[in-house]
């Protein structure tokens, strides 16, 4: 029966592997997400794999997912609502033995405590910038993927200052001179024929 087992992926953990898109998926960060289910499969085999994206991912971000091995899970609503409903769920798979989620903020402990309250592992995949060192805290397993800063255009820095700074006016001052209207003739009243 051992046999079997190791033919078909049975003995080695399970995994579902869930990527919060918004959260890890950023323009200033180069994350590699085929290096990410490579270390995470180092713990077992992958036999779920998706990202949440919201409704505003362009189509070349969906094709880039496909292309790198993730299910697209496209939500309108709140994308970690839908992401924590969805691993929640995979808690109580059978064939299920780890939970793993790929994020930088704490909306997932509940759903890692869930995972430790049914005697199943978590593995929490950070990424820095920004995680959230109580979302490390709560992991079983935290597998860390640092982000490169990929360096901004010129104008994009200028876009982002413009953003976050009001535009100051530019003047000298001045004494300010005061100009009167010229005079205008008073004005006759005359009556017209």
């Amino acid at each position: 029966m051992a046999l079997f087992g190791n033919l078909f992926g049975k003995g080695r953990p399970q995994i579902a592997f869930f990527v919060d898109g918004p959260n890890v998926i950023r323009k200033q960060l180069s994350i590699d997400l085929r290096e990410a289910k490579k270390k995470v499969s180092e713990y077992g085999d992958i036999r779920i794999s998706r990202i949440y994206l919201d409704q505003f991912a362009s189509d070349k971000l969906i094709e880039a997912m496909v292309n790198q091995g993730l299910e697209p899970k496209i939500t309108t609503g709140d994308v970690d609502v839908t992401l924590a409903v969805e691993a929640t769920e995979q808690i109580v798979n059978k064939d299920i033995d780890m939970i793993a989620i790929m994020s930088r903020d704490t909306d997932f402990i509940p759903v890692l405590n869930t995972v430790k309250k049914y005697g199943k592992k978590s593995i929490v995949v950070g990424v820095e910038p920004g995680f959230s060192v109580a979302l490390k805290n709560t992991a079983d397993i935290l597998i860390m993927i640092k982000g490169q800063e990929q360096p901004q255009r010129y104008h994009e820095r200028h876009e982002q200052r413009d953003r976050r700074e009001p535009q100051r006016e530019r003047t000298e001052q001045r004494p300010a001179q005061r100009q009167e209207p010229p005079a205008q003739p008073p004005q006759q009243n005359t009556p017209q024929k």
